[in-house]
């Protein structure tokens, strides 16, 4: 006799013909309620030693609080770069095994830096999104390729693509923080202020997070949810109402060695540097603040000012966020985890920059323009950095900085304040642990097992490790035992308790090219050993004492460079341009522009580098005509064609270096043809009307490629917002007559190779 199987749940409903007949089915759907929330926050270009919490005399207020009930980690690494390190977070991989080994605003034909997150390694947003968690992410993304950042996309890469249900932000490497280029989920938006208004980035980030969180609560309470909040704080543009920058005023005119020392005797009596660990020197290629002058100390100090008040401005508003959570009653039930996404800067080289633009296009920062402009730093006319000085300072006790594989560059402070609070509220943790490890990290926080496969697709190997163990146990093991890195051609690999670090010096940066010390050549490169234990800050160098460690390290950085698609090696950003991925949409040699849509992103529009003519087609009134026709950037840089008390005329801006184009003739009522192209062969800007030439100027070199302007609004027409190009206008001179079209007429044919030659000058920017 067959015995009766176990009754098996429904996997449909049973259709009879009437409802009587019927039984309806409903397939589950998690409900993990009372399952912690997680916030994440990713601030940008933050050193280790520039929160108070971590050293700092700048007052961080909320994070210092988010440090006295959680816990500070002293030996979290980062990847140097921020693409790079946010792909690591969200994926719990190596940054190559993801595409991000460098920027997304460089994606080649090769594995490991295609900019593509690929769907064998799902977000942690993805993840929880399918078990139940609300996800949201606000600020910076960068995690889109360059070439998929427009009103088409493809979206894949996009936030809403990547696991999040709702988005607000910028897409870009960085953003003014007067007057950012937003994106809501897939779209590009106008900020909800200008900033005559007193609109700054920031706040705005802060409310609309405070709106979602809200949103989710009010619909769903017991739903947990996962945001990712990333600021542009403090990644140039430094930016920020002068009230907070002036409340520093003189509070760094001791100088960047006497701060630094500072920092580091706060730094070892809170115990995130050890007892006894030894201060690294400064440099002799770094200038001694005893020997500047009284102009230059004032100037280095005021970027200081403006760089402390930014960190104080974010840190008074992630407070706002902290209430708020607080008001709505799911702190309690919150982890938060609080971290950089590489050391400090120093891209604003020697003497600092009044426009930082000027890297990408490798314009050399003076004294003298950074000292006319003084008064600017900080405020609506300026896209400032800070000198390298401050960021040495900032990662104190450690060496270089961003994108070198040197602590300074890859050791960033973490705060981790757990759901429910930790036993050991305050405390300092010394395991050695990666941004890899905060994937795993909320996974097991949340009770999550990571999926096998998504959609099909089989995932890829976690690299990360959970952290959960030290959240209790101060003694619990390191984390992480080996992790290499790479950026750029600056290596280092972490393994068994020692350290060795290469010399390499990239290049791309007219001051480290100049002036640091070190190799050229991979071939060439030294490496030097440290042994962590003993050695916090990489001070005594042990290769020539243990040779046969270097040799095992770095056949160890090999392999794990093989195993994570770290290949081929490349030191210079620019050079990585000739296996650039072609755009899937090129602009077509006629592009024709029409009005009434949203801006044309930045990387849709022709560049005016190659004698491309861009023209518009209008209607000038009886009355004559005046507004802008088309425009792109601002003061800082851009261009914009316009018309002015009835003349044509095109104004352009080189990283804060006025030009114009004019004529003094009037145009006549009626339809017109108004165009502007670059002779790059004269280099002479060419102003047209109906294909005759009414004006021209001698324009510098490399004024065209200013149509390439980096973290603009994009291509308006018809109209300006933000900021003007120059003093001529103001936002929105709107066309008072009617414009039909504006086209950007480009040489007949061009080559893949011509096209991505002309994206030199913002590869080296971002």
């Amino acid at each position: 006799m067959t015995q009766a199987s176990t009754p098996q749940p429904p996997t449909g409903p049973v259709i009879g013909r009437t409802l009587e007949e019927s039984t309806p089915w409903h397939p589950e759907r998690p409900r993990p309620a009372g399952a912690p929330n997680v916030v994440v926050v990713v601030l940008d270009d933050v050193g280790f030693g520039q929160l108070g919490s971590f050293g700092a005399d700048i007052a961080t207020p909320t994070m210092d609080r988010l440090a006295a009930d959680g816990l500070r980690y002293n030996r979290f690494h980062v990847t140097a770069l921020c693409s790079a390190s946010r792909a690591a977070l969200l994926t719990g991989r190596n940054h190559h095994a993801v595409g991000m080994g460098l920027l997304v605003d460089l994606p080649t034909g090769f594995p490991g830096y295609s900019a593509r997150i690929p769907k064998s390694a799902a977000s942690v947003a993805r993840v929880l999104r399918d078990e139940g968690w609300s996800t949201m992410a606000v600020g910076k993304w960068h995690l889109t390729p360059r070439n998929d950042r427009s009103a088409v996309g493809p979206f894949d890469t996009w936030p809403l693509g990547l696991g999040f249900e709702h988005y607000y932000g910028f897409l870009h490497g960085d953003a003014n923080q007067w007057t950012p280029n937003l994106v809501r989920d897939n779209s590009f938006v106008e900020p909800p202020a200008g900033p005559e208004d007193g609109y700054h980035l920031t706040e705005d980030l802060v409310d609309q997070a405070l709106g979602m969180v809200r949103d989710q609560q009010n619909a769903a309470p017991e739903k947990p949810f996962f945001l990712y909040f990333a600021p542009g704080t403090a990644h140039a543009p430094h930016q920020v109402p002068s009230a907070w920058s002036d409340q520093y005023a003189g509070h760094f005119d001791q100088g960047w060695e006497r701060w630094r020392e500072e920092v580091f005797a706060r730094q070892v009596a809170a115990g995130v540097v050890p007892e006894g660990a030894p201060l690294t020197p400064r440099p002799d290629w770094l200038p001694d603040w005893s020997r500047l002058s009284a102009q230059e100390r004032r100037l280095f100090a005021r970027f200081q000012e403006v760089y402390a008040g930014f960190i104080s401005h974010f840190d008074h508003h992630l407070g706002r966020l902290m209430a708020g959570l607080e008001q709505m009653g799911v702190s309690d039930n919150t982890m938060v985890i609080l971290t950089s996404d590489n050391g400090a800067s120093a891209e604003g080289g020697e003497v600092g920059s009044i426009n930082e633009h000027r890297y990408g296009y490798r314009v050399p920062d003076s004294l003298e323009d950074n000292l006319a402009g003084i008064d600017d730093i900080g405020g609506h006319r300026a896209y400032n950095h800070y000198p390298w000085g401050w960021a040495w300072a900032g990662n104190s006790p450690f060496k270089l900085w961003k994108r070198h594989t040197w602590l300074g560059g890859t050791r960033t402070p973490l705060i981790v304040k757990p759901a429910g609070g930790t036993p050991d509220a305050g405390a300092v943790r010394h395991q050695l642990s990666h941004i890899v490890d905060i994937f795993p990290t909320i996974l097991d926080v949340c009770g999550v097992t990571p999926p096998d496969e998504v959609d099909g697709v089989a995932q890829q190997h976690i690299d990360g490790t959970s952290m959960v163990s030290t959240f209790t146990d101060s003694a619990a093991p390191d984390v992480t035992t080996t992790q290499y890195f790479e950026m750029t051609g600056s290596r280092s690999i972490i393994h068994d308790g020692w350290k060795a670090t290469t010399d390499h010096v990239p290049s791309g940066m007219l001051d480290e090219e100049k002036l640091l010390p070190g190799s050229r050549d991979l071939e060439s490169d030294r490496w030097s050993l440290y042994r962590l234990e003993d050695d916090f800050a990489e001070v005594n160098d042990l290769a020539d004492e243990y040779p046969a460690v270097v040799a095992d390290l770095e056949r160890v950085w090999w392999a794990e460079a093989e195993r994570n698609q770290v290949l081929p090696l490349q030191d210079d950003m620019q050079g990585r341009i000739g296996a650039m991925e072609p755009p899937l949409w090129p602009s077509p040699a006629r592009m024709v522009i029409h009005p009434g849509g949203s801006p044309v992103a930045d990387e849709m529009v022709p560049t005016l580098a190659d004698g491309t003519t861009v023209e518009a087609d209008v209607e000038i009134p009886e009355t004559g005509g005046s507004g802008v026709l088309a425009a792109m950037g601002d003061w800082t840089n851009g261009w914009a064609l316009v018309v002015l008390d009835g003349a044509p005329a095109m104004l352009l801006n080189l990283t804060s270096t006025p030009y114009a184009v004019r004529t003094s003739t009037e145009l006549p009522p009626g339809r017109h043809r108004i165009g502007f192209r670059f002779d790059t062969e004269a280099g002479l800007g060419v102003l047209l009307c109906d294909d005759e030439v009414v004006g021209s100027a001698a324009l510098p070199e490399g004024m065209g490629t200013s149509g390439l302007q980096i973290g603009g609004g994009g291509l308006r027409v018809g109209h300006d917002a933000g900021f003007p190009v120059s003093e001529d206008y103001r936002p929105p001179f709107r066309w008072n007559g009617t414009l039909h079209t504006v086209t950007f007429h480009g040489p007949a044919a061009r080559s893949a190779e011509d096209r991505t030659a002309l994206l030199g000058a913002l590869i080296r920017k971002e």
